[in-house]
Order: C-alpha cells, then sequence, then structure tokens
C-alpha cells in the first residue's frame, strides 16, 4: 500500500509503503527522505488522474443526489479525462 503523510501513524495491512512525516521534536530521519522520494515516484501517475479532475473538472464535492447520477457523473468526468490526456498527449507528438 502506497500511501501520503496522512496515514503515517495507522497500521497497514500486508506491505506498508507509508511516507514518513516529521512530528515536533522529532524531525525526520536521514533514510525517510529519499524513501519518501520513492514513495513519490511510484505514486505521481496515478495521483495525477485525481489532481486534474479536481481541479480541471471541479469534481470535488458531487452535488447530485442518488447513486445512480453520481455514476454517470463520474463516468462523464472519466470520458473527459481521457480526452483531456489525448489532446494533451497529441500536443506533446507523443501519439
Amino acid at each position: 500500500m502506497y500511501r501520503d503523510k496522512g496515514y503515517f501513524g495507522a497500521i497497514a495491512k500486508g506491505f506498508a509503503a507509508t511516507m514518513q512525516r516529521a512530528v515536533r521534536g522529532h524531525p525526520l530521519g536521514i533514510m525517510d527522505t529519499p524513501r519518501n522520494e520513492n514513495i513519490s515516484v511510484q505514486r505521481v501517475p496515478c495521483e495525477r488522474v485525481y489532481a486534474v479532475t479536481k481541479e480541471v473538472f471541479k469534481t470535488r464535492k458531487v452535488l447530485v443526489t442518488t447513486v445512480e447520477r453520481v455514476n454517470v457523473k463520474m463516468l462523464m468526468t472519466a470520458f473527459s479525462f481521457n480526452l483531456d490526456q489525448l489532446r494533451t498527449l497529441k500536443k506533446k507528438k507523443t501519439i
């Protein structure tokens, strides 16, 4: 489980790749900084999806009331993200 700093005190089931956090009186260890960077590298590709959908497509709060409507809204958001990603890749000429 690759988890961010918000979960650093909780016990994980299975393999725990939780980022460490410095707290008052206990600075971050010398080996924890590169460990956090390695965990961050693994998390970056999937975290970008959440960042873009929150910022660009404004999905922070879902204002629809039923589960079916939420599913349709998130489906359209995913479709829009994929179109945006395709446009971005075309601009970079990687496709």
